[in-house]
């Protein structure tokens, strides 16, 4: 163990946790820290800016919220070297107790879950537009089966999703994770120069305000902003397949990939947000012409940019039941011969499994946006208030200096309320939007 003395008033480097093969490089861990991150809510941003009242608010929200989402993605690398484990859960069950780790499970797999229908929705909408626009110059006419998002979509899971999520180390999307950042670029980058190109019909009646209704429209879309920048989840995996696993080095790589991430999220959202001003859809895609070839280009990349991510989400899930299976086989109620959940004939059941509830969920229970809306409150447990207890847990086994342990306690309290605040906030918010 490499560290400080019992006397010193610094937080010690700790050990590794234990873990499989480190392979993943640094660069490979910024890429999938940041294709965690650029998800679905990349197209809501240009619409949070305009609910916000305007750029200053929104990037004020932005700033307060990316104090908070680093300080998780730090808090979360060095409490995964203080209990040893290699996955979130494990992580919160080792610091927090066994009652508060099955809490973590349940809501991690739940919001996982959920986070995997909402991107499934995505990809079938994205394909369902983009067969629109390709067939918008033929007579009007029933669309041909072949575009249904009943055949797409369990074509599309089966032939790329399920190959591409069956590997067992998640240092493998650092391939894809490179892919689909360079998808979630090119939609910034159309955005942003579409603006400057002012196409015919896209000048909005409306100018963009310049400052907010109210201040509680401003923390309305703190959640949306805020889950925006959601990696959190994948944070302890991703730090365990790392060679370097130094808390210095963890957090150079949290602030690169989180800064990174700001700056597409904010050209997209500024841009969107000033060509269409208070007319923006919540679909930035949707406020463009649907036969503009750029356009089209850019949902095709917008829909990879979201495979690409699907395979991160359901390795996480996965890591869930996977730790379920291994703790049932050593109290023998498994097979011994299938007591490694990582070996093929455990780990491709699960992800067939996830792959084929997730896609049932989409094809045969149209109307779940208002219960994920309602869950995706769950996602501040895991930015916020997780980190937060873990870092008060870590704190009684930790030697630092009173002082450094008082100002890091406050700190995790700070961080629990302010998650325990939006939880609130967006759920009620959702439960209020759908009554």
């Amino acid at each position: 163990m490499e560290g400080q003395t019992p006397g010193s008033r610094g937080l010690p480097e700790k050990p590794h946790p234990a873990a499989a093969a480190a392979t993943l490089s640094s660069m490979g861990a910024v890429f999938i820290l940041m294709k965690s991150a650029l998800g679905a809510g990349l197209l809501n941003f240009p619409w949070a800016f305009s609910k916000a009242g305007g750029v200053v608010p929104a990037f004020l929200v932005e700033l307060v919220s990316l104090v908070f989402l680093i300080s998780g993605l730090v808090i979360l690398g060095y409490a995964a070297a203080v209990s040893g484990q290699a996955t979130y859960q494990g992580v919160v069950r080792g610091l927090c107790g066994p009652a508060i780790g099955r809490l973590c499970e349940a809501c991690f797999l739940v919001n996982l879950l959920m986070i995997s229908v909402a991107f499934l929705r995505v990809i079938g909408d994205q394909l369902e537009k983009l067969c629109d626009s390709l067939l918008s110059g033929t007579p009007p006419a029933p669309q041909p089966w072949y575009t249904d998002q009943r055949f797409t979509l369990p074509l599309l899971s089966a032939l790329v999703i399920l190959p591409l999520s069956t590997p067992r180390e998640i240092a493998f999307q650092k391939y894809t994770s490179i892919l689909g950042t360079l998808a979630a670029c090119y939609l910034a980058l159309v955005i942003t120069v579409q603006y400057y190109l002012w196409p015919q019909g896209l000048m909005p009646e409306s100018g963009p305000s310049l400052s907010p209704a109210s201040w509680t429209s401003v923390f309305s879309v703190f959640p949306t902003i805020c889950f925006g920048f959601q990696c959190h989840e994948a944070a302890i995996s991703i730090y365990c397949s790392m060679h370097r696993r130094s808390l210095s080095h963890w957090a150079l790589v949290s602030v690169l990939s989180l800064l990174a991430c700001c700056l597409i999220y904010s050209l997209t959202g500024v841009y969107g947000f000033l060509t269409f001003g208070t007319e923006v859809s919540a679909d930035i895609l949707m406020s463009y012409p649907g036969n503009d070839m750029v356009i089209i280009v850019a949902r095709v990349l917008f829909a990879v940019s979201i495979i690409t991510v699907y395979p991160i989400v359901l390795f996480l899930g996965r890591s869930v039941m996977q730790d379920y299976w291994r703790r049932s086989c050593l109290r023998g109620w498994g097979p011994r011969a299938l007591a490694d959940p990582s070996g093929l004939w455990v780990r491709m059941p699960l992800t067939v499994l996830w792959v084929t509830v997730t896609l049932s969920m989409v094809l045969f229970m149209p109307d779940l946006s208002e219960i994920v809306s309602i869950i995706g409150g769950i996602s501040s447990f895991f930015i916020f208030i997780f980190p937060g207890l873990c870092l008060i847990c870590a704190m009684g086994i930790e030697p630092i200096g009173p002082r450094v342990k008082c100002c890091l306690e406050v700190w995790g309290v700070v961080s629990v309320l302010v998650g325990t605040f939006i939880f609130g906030q967006s759920t009620v918010a959702a439960v209020w939007e759908m009554f």
